[in-house]
């Protein structure tokens, strides 16, 4: 569910706890860019080369992997926090996969609060942006928490685009946490009153925020008896790839929840260590219960297409916040490491 429950509590988090770009591009037209707030065409979709455009015949346009790679945040995720310029939801990664050769991956702004419809149209458009740029038939889109699902909207409604989807910690089958807090606010005028300041707020320190932004909507997607008509309405894409992976908090090894469909060692290798649970979360774990957990999603949530494995991060760890602060108490975790490797593995894989 991204940051925004964490971030709610207030506070920063407690210590412990492709290929080269091509040149060549052509822009999103106007009424893509008006459906994909905080698309940037200084960095996730170059200026067009219409003489190189007009010269690359089709057949050449439309090359295959490596494929590009799109991150795709969770709640309260943003592009530029603020507008300070440098704090992105996947603290530092561009940078990080960059420095390994990885240089067409995009962490694109997507309304922070609001359904996986809107969010997964808006998606569509920076995932369109980046096979122009690039001229790749297809992406690799990895979602952390709703993100994950703002990912299977597009690769239902684009499969044609989408080569393979990853999903860290996405509530599949939705949150108890959201049932809670949507308990806490049930009279809709003051669901309406909390929209309201939270599109204020949002606007003044998220790039994607817009009028239409809601928590209240998000929230109601994410809730337990709301998610099976989401999972009804988005099944998995005929010769699109799934693959889940889920974080583990709280001191918990996993047990059964955490065994993998399929055993890879750049999450095998993680197994001994445990996560103690940020006191940013620590409420929430309450809620969740004795289930293996990373704060926010229950491990047997976040189980969708081929499950890889748990991971010992809670869900501010498993992207590098707040700010890039270490993960729990004795516990070595690099989300960093931790993508690198994810992105080796899917290369491995061909994509």
């Amino acid at each position: 569910m991204g940051l925004v429950l964490a971030a709610a509590c207030g506070g920063a988090e407690t210590a412990g706890g492709g290929a080269p770009s091509a040149d060549a591009s052509v822009d999103v037209d106007a009424n893509a860019r008006d459906a994909a707030p905080g698309l940037d065409a200084a960095t996730d979709a170059a200026p067009p080369d219409a003489t190189v455009e007009a010269a690359a015949p089709d057949a050449q346009r439309w090359l295959g992997p490596p494929y590009p790679i799109v991150f795709a945040h969770g709640f309260f995720g943003f592009e530029d926090f603020a507008g300070l310029g440098f704090e992105t939801y996947f603290y530092k990664l561009k940078p990080h996969l960059a420095k390994l050769g990885e240089t067409d991956v995009i962490t694109p702004a997507v309304d922070p609060f609001n359904s996986s419809e809107k969010r997964g149209a808006e998606l569509w458009a920076h995932v369109q942006a980046l096979r122009e740029r690039t001229h790749k038939e297809k992406v690799i889109i990895v979602g952390h928490s709703q993100g994950g699902l703002d990912a299977r909207v597009v690769a239902h409604d684009h499969p044609e685009a989408v080569a393979t989807v990853v999903t860290l910690s996405t509530p599949h089958y939705g949150s108890p946490v959201a049932d809670v807090v949507l308990k806490l606010v049930p009279d809709s005028n003051f669901q309406g009153i909390v929209d309201a300041l939270v599109r204020l707020v949002g606007s003044l320190v998220y790039d994607a925020a817009g009028q239409e932004t809601s928590v209240i909507t998000a929230l109601h997607q994410l809730a337990v008896a709301e998610i099976a008509e989401f999972n009804r309405r988005y099944p998995d894409a005929p010769g699109v790839q799934y693959w889940s992976i889920a974080g583990r908090s709280a001191l918990s090894r996993g047990g059964a929840d955490c065994k993998p469909d399929r055993a890879v060692s750049f999450i095998s290798d993680w197994d001994r260590q445990t996560d103690t649970l940020d006191v940013l979360l620590s409420a929430f774990g309450l809620v969740l219960g004795p289930d293996p957990h990373d704060g926010l999603v229950r491990v047997k949530d976040a189980r969708w297409g081929t499950f890889l494995g748990c991971v010992p991060a809670d869900h501010l760890d498993e992207i590098g916040q707040l700010l890039g602060d270490k993960a729990g108490i004795d516990n070595p975790w690099s989300y960093l490491i931790f993508f690198e490797e994810l992105v080796n593995f899917l290369r491995e894989q061909g994509y």
